[in-house]
């Protein structure tokens, strides 16, 4: 088994190379065939392909030929269109030569005729100033004028009609301007007045000191009159001891001395030991008690008006403001009062309202210092102000409440406001009777010096001024520049609380009888 095996073995080792030789030879003359058939496609296939390119070429070349031919055809065309829109420009372009040639003419022509009217104007020229000098000199020769007369007269006429004109003008603004403004003013002036309220005292000069008993009186006087001499020297007082039953009447004119006097007369009184060293020293304890009066009095007015940061010496001073009075009103409440109704007013108008009510507290400091140092009030404020680093609003709402300078700011012009309707308001201010009537005359005797002026009366207790015009001489134009002109005499000649009327009236009258 094992023998033919390997007799199998050798004889597939012996006809393996033959069997791959003949397989060999097979193979390459089917490759050589099928490689023939393949040249003989591929030349087909070239020739084939050079037959449809060359049959492409001279498709293209037609297409080229006719694109060509259609595209010389539409410039030509273009061409033509162009030369004729060009001849065309051409002709308009000559006919507008030819119309300004023409024009360029007649402008030439119409040069020609304005030089001859010119001349022919200038010598009209001379003619008419020739007759108008000539009609001048008959003018002159016919009204006894000279022109620099007539000239006068003339501008004498055109002014008394300017006046007119401008009569008429500021009266029919002023209608506008109060039929606009008046309202409203009113609301918020009526508002701030009802919103604020406040105390005042009446001015005086004598302080009442109630006695246990008349036997007090004795003591008071002391031997020889020792202890009302040392009261009065240390206070600068005068005591006035009468016949009024249990009363010891103190009279000054500084209302701050009279406070110490009181309070330190009154202690004297409980502590019943009367004698100059007592006195003296009950002085000196009702001096500190005022003092600390004074600087709670302004604690107390700048934390009403809510005010804060203003300077302990100008707190000082508001305080003893209350010590203070004008017209019987006192200085510290109205100040108070000026404040709010700053604020009130600057609210209304959208404005700083804490720096209004500053500036209205601060409007009258300097009648705390007035008494004591030369100079206005209004000036010794501003100072003041300025020492302790006020702001410039509030320096010239100082300045300018009495309309001594024009006021910068409608802050100003509030606290101005404020400080009339203070004053003014009924009740708020009382006068001597000697000043009142001073008043009335000096009211009366400016308007009467009034050209055309018949007679004037002062009523409302001085608050108006009723005017009577003489009709024949005062127009109903010149009412207006009157009762303007008198305003103003009055405000720079005349010092008065709040504000007066100017009231013009002209009325005529025909008086006959039947007999």
């Amino acid at each position: 088994m094992m023998q033919v095996l390997i007799a199998v073995i050798a004889t597939l080792i012996v006809t393996a190379p033959a069997v791959w030789a003949l397989a060999t030879n097979y193979y390459k003359k089917v490759s050589e065939t099928k490689l023939g058939n393949a040249e003989e496609k591929a030349r087909e296939i070239i020739d084939e392909a050079l037959k449809t390119a060359e049959t492409k070429k001279r498709e293209s070349l037609l297409e080229v030929k006719e694109e060509s031919i259609r595209t010389k055809n539409e410039l030509d065309k273009e061409i033509r269109e162009r030369r004729a829109e060009a001849q065309r420009y051409e002709r308009r372009v000559q006919q507008k030569e030819e119309n300004i040639d023409r024009k360029s003419e007649a402008i030439e022509k119409k040069e020609a005729g304005l030089a001859a009217k010119e001349e022919e104007v200038a010598k009209l020229r001379a003619e008419v100033s020739k007759l108008n000098e000539q009609r001048l000199q008959e003018l002159e020769r016919i009204s006894g004028l000279t022109s620099e007369q007539a000239k006068e007269y003339l501008l004498k006429i055109v002014e008394d009609e300017v006046k007119h004109e401008t009569a008429v003008m500021i009266k029919e603004m002023e209608s506008r301007a109060k039929e606009e403004a008046d309202k409203k003013a009113k609301e918020y002036v009526v508002t701030a007045i009802q919103k604020c309220a406040a105390d005042h005292v009446s001015e005086t000069t004598i302080s009442v000191v109630q006695l246990p008993n008349d036997e007090m009186k004795g003591r008071i006087i002391g031997r020889e009159g020792r202890n009302i001499r040392t009261l009065e020297t240390l206070t600068g007082v005068d005591l006035i001891i009468d016949d009024t039953p249990e009363a010891v009447i103190l009279s000054g004119f500084d209302p701050i001395r009279r406070e110490v006097a009181r309070i330190a007369l009154e202690k004297l009184i409980v502590d019943g030991r009367i004698h100059p060293a007592r006195i003296e020293e009950m002085v000196e304890k009702a001096q500190k008690e005022v003092d600390i009066m004074i600087k709670e009095e302004g604690e107390a007015a700048t934390l009403e008006v809510g005010v804060h940061g203003v300077h302990p010496e100008l707190v000082r001073l508001l305080g003893k403001m209350k010590f203070r009075t004008s017209y019987g009103q006192n200085a510290l409440k109205h100040s108070i009062e000026v404040a709010q109704l700053s604020g009130l007013l600057a609210s209304e108008l959208g404005l700083d309202v804490r720096m209004a009510k500053r500036a209205g507290l601060l409007h009258d400091i300097g009648k705390a210092v007035d008494h004591e140092m030369e100079g206005s009030h209004i000036q010794l404020g501003v100072e003041l102000c300025r020492k302790y680093k006020e702001s410039p609003i509030v320096i010239n709402a100082v300045e300018s409440h009495h309309g001594d300078v024009e006021p910068h700011s409608l802050i100003a012009c509030i606290v101005q406001a404020s400080d009339t309707i203070s004053a003014a308001r009924p009740g708020a201010r009382r006068e001597t009777l000697e000043t009142y009537t001073s008043r009335l005359k000096q009211l009366e005797d400016i308007t009467n010096n009034f050209k055309g002026v018949d007679k004037s009366f002062a009523i409302q207790a001085g608050r108006e001024i009723r005017v009577m015009v003489v009709p024949e001489q005062i127009t109903d134009s010149d009412m207006v520049l009157l009762a303007r002109d008198i305003s103003k005499q009055i405000e720079a000649e005349l010092e008065y609380p709040g504000q007066i009327k100017v009231n013009v009236i002209r009325e005529s009258r025909v008086i006959d009888y039947a007999k």
